[in-house]
């Protein structure tokens, strides 16, 4: 049978829709870098209340022929739920702008702020490499980033000293978000009665530094690379070790491992997390493992209407192409886990996208 038998009328016209909307999804991302580079929110955050079109334009860093251009830009991000309008002004019917939930995520002198994450995210060191996915098919090389660069992230990272700050913010960043939802009333008793802490690939310390702000009886180290926590210096219960997490990994009373096993195979975190036990168990008294990683669903409950789960569905397409890692279900947490020689553990959906996950030895 012919397809044009087959889609007719407003079937056809969905489906054109459906396909324009993926092509274009591109310029969502790329108008919300342009909003944080041009400091859109903060100057919606900074005026205080409901923003006029003309006031917002005399606020940015645009050249005079590109005024008419940032309604057109505010329309798209309106749409896509990062800002919205309060109202029309009476006086002279100009459109108002106010600041969503996201979007407050998104001003600098937000401690909570995501706009490193965000920046670091869609650089092209890491974006451009997108556009040989399907030579990245067709080859045996391990990621898409090894096409584009020749190396692994990590080393290029090394050696790339800019990469390796915006790579270092964007995890802090992220850090601090979590640090705030895993340190309230709910769920701070994760850490009740622990003397010691190991922050497994901890970066610059953002979690480790909130956590014994909180704890300021528990001693915690954090274990990095070299080039990570170089120059960096930490208190009177806060220590930095460089070192390899493949190697050793000092011993605690709990490892924290925090969106670390999803850059890596499961080979690699079987080694990582038999590490991790052992540096438990090394005094004798092993209490537990943390891993805060997305669980994602199974492929027979995905519900292609669910923002959470795609979004879920992005982050292990990112992590199969830029690190040959994967978010892993259920199922594939417990095989790694038993695999590592723990006992038994406890998933607990508290952290949004991502889950705590104990693990007992």
């Amino acid at each position: 049978m012919e397809f044009q038998s087959e889609m007719q009328g407003a079937k056809l016209l969905k489906a054109q829709s459906h396909i324009w909307n993926h092509i274009f999804n591109f310029i969502n991302s790329m108008s919300l870098k342009c909003a944080v580079e041009l400091g859109i929110p903060d100057a919606i955050h900074n005026y205080g209340k409901p923003m006029p079109l003309s006031k917002l334009i005399a606020s940015l860093p645009i050249h005079p022929s590109k005024t008419s251009s940032i309604q057109r830009l505010m329309r798209i991000l309106i749409h896509s739920g990062f800002f919205a309008t309060n109202s029309v002004s009476k006086d002279d019917h100009e459109v108002e702008y106010v600041l969503t939930d996201s979007s407050m995520l998104l001003c600098k002198d937000n401690q909570l702020s995501l706009r490193p994450f965000l920046l670091a995210m869609l650089n092209p060191i890491l974006t451009k490499p997108w556009h040989e996915l399907s030579t990245w098919f067709q080859s045996n090389i391990p990621t898409l980033f090894e096409i584009e660069h020749r190396t692994v992230l990590w080393d290029y990272a090394c050696h790339v000293p800019k990469l390796n700050e915006i790579f270092n913010d964007a995890m802090a960043s992220d850090a601090g978000l979590v640090s705030k939802l895993l340190l309230d009333d709910k769920c701070k008793g994760v850490f009740e009665g622990l003397e010691s802490l190991v922050d497994v690939g901890g970066g610059t310390g953002t979690l480790a530094k909130a956590i014994v702000k909180s704890f300021p009886r528990l001693e915690c180290t954090v274990l990095d690379l070299p080039h990570v926590v170089a120059g960096l210096e930490g208190s009177d219960n806060l220590k930095y070790i460089a070192g390899d997490m493949f190697e050793v990994i000092p011993s605690s009373d709990v490892i924290l491992l925090k969106w670390i096993l999803h850059d890596w195979n499961d080979k690699e975190c079987l080694k990582i997390l038999k590490n991790c036990k052992e540096a438990i168990m090394r005094k004798g008294k092993g209490v537990k493992v943390i891993i805060i990683e997305m669980v994602i669903m199974e492929e027979n409950e995905i519900k292609c209407d669910d923002e959470s789960v795609e979004t879920q569905l992005f982050s292990d397409a990112l992590m199969m192409v830029t690190f040959a890692g994967k978010e892993r279900n259920e199922k594939e947490w417990a095989k790694l886990i038993f695999s590592a020689g723990f006992s038994n553990y406890k998933i607990s959906p508290i952290l949004g996208l991502r889950s705590l996950i104990e693990l007992y030895p």
